[in-house]
């Protein structure tokens, strides 16, 4: 938990750019617009308190025409405070959804992008794990509630001012008599109200420490235990084929039963706090008018003043009570903003140790000759420890090389080339203005069309009716023709083998001048793998190709197909 001087600061820098953004005008002008709308809220309140003890007052001089004159004031007043209230909502939610749409906009782009989704993984640095439940449910907490909470501190110290004015006025002078010495008291409600609201206050944030802990520790929970069902949903099939579904009712009741621990210490952390704010608001709806009763009993002020002078003191310690009556929300709205700085500080740090000179970090440039070249490569994982020893050689336009070793390390190798693995030393020139086209050994097959799936990421229309047909075919797929129009969830629908020969059917389509094949047809028997892999050179035979392949040994028939190899 961060100190509370440093958290704010935090928590400026971070909401400082979305005032400053490109649509700042209408951000001010509606935060403008927020305030003035607060402004009349607090007028109406003031109102209302004036209007109460004009009604007592008409009520003890039994007067009707008085009377009267009140109903139709109160008319006015509900009509005013519906308009305002209305008003208020509505500019009040488009700053939250506008807010938390600019700042998962903005965390969304730096976590998807050139791969940090994938690096941000691997280093050891602020706590982030959940992403998806930072950008999903975290900011909406940290922008929604802070704009509320915002409003509502503001809503208090305007209150404050106010009706500590009509407090001090309605207080009158109450003589305080010490033997023969009488000593005047000039606003002695003010000060009473001061002292119980102050008082609460502190007592209250006291005894509501522990809840803001086991906030942030229910929040890691549930998201742990969110995670925890996706994965079993994304792995339903794996998991049934092995009969696992004993272990992972075991697992999921291990995180469910974390949920449960920071449950049982949120709930001793609100019993806590309920137990003093529900004995403080009891207390706050007869303490003013006790207060003042004697006053009233001796003549001193009228049946409308007492009531005034009631309702002016419930107001004043109801702002003074901010801290106590938003203890829970605070600790909600901390919780997340720290889960969210978290997330944004280890993407920050990663883009820093990416970007800072360090000689244990592989260099990517560009180069104008057409040629995939590593020079003195060495490959570490991010603790510093070797993976592969120095690596120098040049790849032509063209060439076919089989990468000969440790599958894990070719992978690395693979990840390398595509900037996603930083950690190592040496260099590696790309060619320019040729992108590399990665084959995983599963693609990604997006939800939706099996037109889009395959076009992915270009766009479903990209390519024609008579190209994916004529791809299907080359991949033995056209059995899959009738169905691209179709909407599936394509990875549960198609089996391994069929989606690896997906990849053949989006590479053919593509034509890329830079193939990386890793693994991507290790559902195929060996037959198979070298039949797909003589299709794509026959279709590509300008192409360079770097081959990872479970079936390829150095004297095998996969290595025939290859110009060279490649031993790591």
């Amino acid at each position: 938990m961060q100190q509370p001087m440093n958290f704010l600061f935090k928590f400026i820098r971070l909401a400082k750019p979305f005032w400053c953004s490109e649509h700042k005008t209408i951000i001010r002008w509606q935060s403008l617009g927020l305030i003035m709308l607060t402004i009349l809220q607090i007028g109406l309140a003031v109102t209302i308190t004036e209007w109460n003890a004009a009604l007592f007052n008409a009520l003890e001089q039994r007067s009707m025409p008085a009377l009267l004159t009140q109903i139709s004031l109160l008319t006015l007043i509900f009509a005013a405070s519906m308009a305002v209230t209305a008003s208020h909502l509505v500019i009040k939610r488009k700053l939250q959804i506008g807010w938390r749409n600019w700042l998962t906009t903005r965390v969304t782009r730096q976590w998807m992008s050139k791969g940090h989704h994938y690096q941000v993984t691997h280093i050891q640095t602020a706590e982030h794990d959940n992403p998806d439940g930072r950008i999903a449910e975290d900011i909406a907490i940290a922008t929604e509630n802070a704009i509320a909470l915002c409003h509502s501190l503001f809503y208090s110290l305007l209150m404050l001012i106010s009706f500590t004015k009509i407090l001090w006025t309605l207080s009158g002078t109450v003589p305080l008599t010490l033997g023969t010495l009488i000593i005047p008291i000039y606003g002695h409600l003010v000060w009473v109200a001061l002292i119980y609201a102050i008082g609460a206050s502190i007592l209250g944030w006291w005894i509501g420490r522990p809840l803001t802990l086991a906030t942030h520790e229910k929040q890691s929970a549930e998201a742990n235990y969110r995670y925890g069902l996706v994965k079993a949903r994304e792995n339903s099939q794996a998991i049934a084929l092995i009969y696992g579904e004993n272990n992972e009712q075991k697992r999921l009741a291990g995180l469910f039963k974390q949920i449960i621990n920071t449950f049982n210490q949120q709930t001793q952390a609100w019993k806590s706090i309920l137990l003093f704010t529900s004995g403080y608001s009891i207390l706050s709806m007869a303490f003013p008018i006790l207060l003042s009763a004697p006053r009233f009993i001796m003549g001193s002020i009228t049946l409308g003043a007492l009531m005034q002078s009631a309702q002016a003191f419930q107001q004043l310690t109801s702002a003074l009570s901010w801290p106590v009556d938003n203890m829970a929300g605070v600790a909600q709205w901390r919780a997340s903003v720290e889960r969210v700085l978290n997330l944004v500080q280890a993407l920050d740090d990663l883009e820093q140790e990416i970007a800072r000179p360090d000689p244990h970090r592989i260099a990517l440039k560009k180069n104008e000759d057409s040629i995939l070249s590593f020079q003195q490569l060495c490959i570490r994982d991010p603790n510093d420890e070797v993976i592969t020893a120095s690596l120098t050689v040049d790849i032509a336009l063209g060439d076919r090389v089989l990468i000969v070793g440790d599958s894990t390390t070719s992978a690395k190798l693979f990840k390398a080339i595509a900037g996603l693995w930083p950690w190592g030393c040496g260099q590696i020139s790309l060619p320019d203005g040729d992108p590399m086209f990665f084959m995983p050994p599963l693609p990604y097959l997006p939800d939706g069309t099996l037109r889009a799936a395959i076009c992915y990421p270009a766009t479903a229309n990209t390519f024609s009716q008579r190209q994916l047909e004529d791809a299907l075919k080359q991949a033995e797929l056209s059995a899959l023709t009738e169905q691209l129009d179709t909407i599936e969830v394509w990875e549960k629908v198609l089996s391994r083998e069929q989606q690896q020969r997906l990849g053949a059917v989006r590479l053919l389509l593509n034509r890329p001048k830079w193939i990386l094949i890793q693994e991507a047809f290790d559902s195929l028997d060996m037959e198979g793998e070298n039949k797909i892999i003589r299709i794509i050179f026959a279709a590509l035979p300008d192409a360079s190709v770097l081959t990872v392949s479970n079936h390829c040994a150095p004297e095998g028939q996969c290595a025939d197909e290859h110009q060279r190899q490649i031993i790591l």
